[in-house]
């Protein structure tokens, strides 16, 4: 029997939802590893929505487990109804929906608040010593929520490649451990069953991002 994956969206588009490309590499590996993705979102309102094409703020509001469905095509479930017990593992796709729709680290940062919802999740296959895969921004909701975990937002000094490597620095604040990585490659916490990936957090092609979620996907499985 293949694994069974919960997937948590935070919306669709990389400025006030879900990377739509992170989104897709988790679906499609996970289905070459032979697993089952199971796609959750909240049932709650975006912080904002962005024009991706001007990078502005409008007057718009969008639902984030609506929006998640497009990724989904439209086979999605509300967080609310996600059952540990059933599941294996879970992987979290980033985009700035993580730092706005599920928690308030793009206003905040280290003094944010995990949303609920999220945070119960998160807890939940934590407690059960289930895999958790992280990637891009989403690894800051490892940081917030189990002071001490290791993790890679990739790498640690900002510079054109990886601009925001300021990241790094504020989950060292937090009293995580920050390990450097290539976008291609992942950290394991073993004893957290945490592992993660940089991704867009890297300005790389976008093929090694792909593959770089390849690998967090595969090590998820594995600890299944």
């Amino acid at each position: 029997m293949g694994k069974r994956v919960a997937v948590v969206l935070a919306g669709c588009g990389v400025y006030d939802g879900s990377e739509i490309h992170e989104s897709s590499a988790v679906l499609v590996h996970l289905s070459r590893e032979g697993a089952e993705a199971e796609v959750y979102a909240p049932d709650v309102d975006q912080m904002h929505v962005v024009d991706h094409v001007k990078g502005q703020p409008t007057q718009e509001k969008r639902n984030v487990l609506v929006e998640s469905a497009r990724i989904a095509r439209g086979n999605i479930k509300d967080l609310a109804k996600l059952d540990v017990k059933g599941l294996d593992a879970l992987i979290i796709p980033g985009g700035f929906g993580v730092a706005k729709n599920l928690s308030t680290w793009a206003t905040q940062g280290k003094n944010c608040i995990v949303s609920k919802e999220v945070e119960d999740v998160l807890k939940a296959f934590h407690a059960a010593k289930k895999p958790i895969g992280l990637c891009c921004i989403s690894p800051v909701l490892a940081a917030k929520i189990f002071p001490g975990c290791e993790l890679t937002v990739g790498h640690d000094t900002e510079c054109e490649k990886w601009p925001y490597a300021k990241t790094a620095e504020t989950v060292k604040e937090l009293g995580c451990r920050h390990v450097n990585k290539h976008v291609t490659e992942v950290h394991v916490d073993v004893k957290n069953k945490l592992v993660t990936t940089s991704a867009f957090m890297c300005n790389a092609p976008i093929h090694e991002i792909y593959d770089g979620i390849g690998e967090m996907v595969r090590e998820v499985v594995r600890l299944a």
